[in-house]
């Protein structure tokens, strides 16, 4: 199989415009999420997917490659542009604003496609478990449950499942958003339409499962530090420099 990672990058963000071009440590955060996918060894090519001529630049005079693309609804649309006209089989989406990587839950989302002889799996992506109630209910935390293969059946910004037998104990997971998509899926994916369920809970990984795709989620315990706001770029300024 042919592997490539992707990191889309939109520059006006809504929360932290410009956040992908602020300085951590010695490099700017796109750069270094940029260096930190490629210095994994796993991909045979890593490229950044943006709108901006800005982020552009920046990679490509540091030694990067950048493509162009279009003003995009979903992360997962630009990437779908990006990748049309490249040759390869699984494309991973890497967040632009989470410089921080472990090897481990990459390798292990590469894995569920040498494993899925039948190509049954169109995306593979992560969760991690929640024990404090405040972080269960936030909306901002995306909440993912599987069946018993651990194939996603739901995505939501609600509470689920809903623990109305209180005698029972359920476990919360939440969604990490790095995904692994066959690139056939992936493009098909940009040609379908929105549907209410996605445009309500504005998670796109809902439009797969409206029209019948297989998601495959990880465990992990992985903890990113997504940077999406100045207060979040203190904190990853301080990791880089302990």
């Amino acid at each position: 199989m042919r592997i490539i990672a992707v990191i889309p990058a939109r520059y006006e963000a809504s929360r932290f415009p410009g956040k992908l071009m602020q300085i951590l440590g010695e490099k700017t955060v796109i750069t270094t999420t940029y260096k930190n996918v490629v210095e994994t060894g796993l991909f045979d090519e890593v490229f950044v997917a943006t709108d901006s001529e800005i982020i552009f630049n920046e990679i490509e005079n540091n030694g990067g490659k950048a493509v162009i693309t279009g003003q995009h609804e979903t992360g997962s649309d630009r990437i779908a542009e990006a990748v049309q006209n490249i040759d390869c089989d699984i494309v991973i989406n890497v967040q632009g604003d989470e410089p921080f990587l472990k090897l481990e839950p990459l390798k292990q989302l590469i894995e569920v496609f040498r494993e899925d002889e039948n190509q049954e799996i169109s995306l593979a992506s992560l969760k991690i478990q929640l024990t404090e109630k405040e972080e269960i209910e936030n909306p901002n935390n995306v909440k993912v449950i599987t069946d018993n293969s651990g194939f996603a059946l739901y995505f939501s910004r609600s509470v689920i499942p809903f623990h109305r037998e209180i005698s029972y104990d359920v476990s919360y997971f939440k969604h990490i958003g790095v995904y692994a998509f066959r690139k056939h899926a992936l493009l098909q994916f940009s040609k379908l339409e929105m549907k209410p369920l996605e445009i309500s809970e504005k998670i796109e990984c809902i439009r797969y499962l409206e029209y019948g795709m297989k998601i495959k989620m990880i465990e992990t315990n992985f903890v990113g530090v997504g940077i999406d706001t100045p207060e979040d770029l203190e904190k990853a300024r301080k990791i880089i420099s302990e």
